[in-house]
């Protein structure tokens, strides 16, 4: 007789390989503009916004740098530092 535990086969299902997720949040930071730092693997950190990206690569448009195009596989992480453009709106106390 055999054990139940042998007539069943316990594989493992591997991740699926793209959840949509990345190319939603770049399509943010893209959208939003917002400064982000990239630590690339060889322990260079770049500075700027994502302007265009696809499914290899990224645009870094840095002011008063060049621009750069990094592949996806040379960056270590993606961390946001903050707004490119502050939005004003006058106020009343601002006025006075």
């Amino acid at each position: 007789m055999t054990s139940p535990l042998s007539s069943r086969r316990r594989t493992k299902v591997p991740p699926p390989g793209e959840t949509g997720q990345e190319a939603l949040y770049l399509r943010s930071l893209s959208d939003r503009q917002v400064t982000v730092h990239i630590k690339l693997r060889d322990g260079e950190t770049v500075h700027g916004w994502i302007e265009y990206f696809d499914d290899s690569m990224l645009r870094l448009t840095r002011q008063g740098h060049p621009n750069l195009f990094i592949y996806k596989h040379q960056i270590r992480s993606i961390s946001e530092a903050g707004k490119r453009r502050q939005a004003r709106t006058g106020s009343a106390s601002e006025e006075a």
